[in-house]
C-alpha cells in the first residue's frame, strides 16, 4: 500500500497509551496547528489512516472524540469539517489530560505567565473608566466569595484577567489571551479547590494589580502581576501529583 503523507502528521510509533487516544492527540495537534480554518474540510478517514499508519476504525473513533469536544463536525455525504478551534469542553480536556500533551500544557502555562505581565503594563497605560469599574467590581466579587463556593471566586478571577487583556487595547494580545482561556479556567479552578486555597490573599494580589492599573503605573502593574503569577505558580504546584490527570499540568515553577 502506498502511504500518502500529510504535512504535519506522522505515523504512530509508540504504544504507551491506547492507540485511539494517541491518534486523537495527534489529530488535535494537527487541527490546531493553523493548517485549517473553521469550516474547512479535513482529509478523509482513509488518507488520515494512511498518514498515521493505523486502521480506519481507529481514526473513526478518534474523530468521534473530537466531534464530542465540538472541534469538528461530520456532514453526512460531505465529509468532516473543522468546527471551531475553541470548544466549550476544552477545559475538561486539559483537566483530564486526554488529548493535550505535557509539553503543550507547559508551553501554555509559560506563555500565560509572560502574557499576563505584558498586558498588565499596557492596561495601566490605556485603561479607561469603564475598565477600572469592571476590575474593581471583580476584586470585590473575589473578596465576597464564600470559600465553600469556589466557583464564584473562579468566575471573578477569570473575568478580572480577561478584562485586563481587553483594557490593554491590543486586539492581537487579547485574542491570544482568549485562546488560552481554557488553561486559565483550569489553572484557577484547580488552585481554588485545593487545600492551599487562600481566597483573601489571592484577592489582595489582584487588588494590588488593580491599584497599579488605576494609578497608571505600568511598572508597578507589571511587577504586581509578575509577583501574582509566581505565587500562583507555586500554589498550582501544590495541587499537582505525579500520576493521573494532574501530571499533565506539572510545570517548572504560579494560580489564577
Amino acid at each position: 500500500m502506498t502511504v500518502r503523507p500529510l504535512a504535519g502528521l506522522t505515523p504512530i510509533e509508540q504504544r504507551r497509551e491506547s492507540v485511539t487516544t494517541e491518534v486523537a492527540r495527534k489529530l488535535l495537534d494537527y487541527l490546531l496547528a493553523g493548517r485549517f480554518q473553521p469550516g474547512q474540510r479535513l482529509p478523509g478517514e482513509r488518507q488520515l489512516a494512511e498518514a498515521l499508519g493505523v486502521g480506519r476504525s481507529v481514526v473513526r473513533e478518534a474523530l468521534k472524540s473530537l466531534t464530542l469536544l465540538g472541534l469538528i463536525e461530520v456532514r453526512q455525504g460531505s465529509g468532516t469539517y473543522l468546527k471551531s478551534a475553541e470548544s466549550d469542553l476544552l477545559p475538561q480536556v486539559v483537566e483530564w489530560g486526554l488529548l493535550l500533551g505535557a509539553k503543550r500544557t507547559r508551553d501554555l502555562v509559560e506563555a500565560r505567565r509572560h502574557l499576563e505581565v505584558v498586558v498588565a503594563g499596557l492596561a495601566a497605560q490605556r485603561r479607561d473608566a469603564d475598565a477600572l469599574a469592571d476590575l474593581e467590581a471583580q476584586v470585590a466579587r473575589m473578596r465576597a466569595a464564600d470559600p465553600d463556593d469556589p466557583d464564584a471566586f473562579v468566575a471573578a478571577d477569570v473575568a478580572f484577567h480577561l478584562r485586563i487583556a481587553d483594557a490593554a487595547g491590543n486586539e492581537t494580545l487579547y485574542q491570544v489571551m482568549a485562546s488560552v482561556r481554557a488553561l486559565l479556567q483550569v489553572w484557577i479552578s484547580r488552585v481554588m479547590r485545593g487545600a492551599d486555597a487562600r481566597f483573601l490573599e489571592t484577592a489582595h494580589e489582584h487588588e494590588l494589580i488593580y491599584e497599579a492599573i488605576r494609578d497608571q503605573d505600568d511598572a508597578a502593574a507589571r511587577s504586581a502581576m509578575e509577583a501574582h503569577m509566581e505565587s500562583a505558580y507555586i500554589r498550582l504546584g501544590s495541587t499537582l501529583t505525579d500520576d493521573g490527570q494532574a501530571v499533565l499540568l506539572s510545570v517548572p515553577a504560579g494560580r489564577g
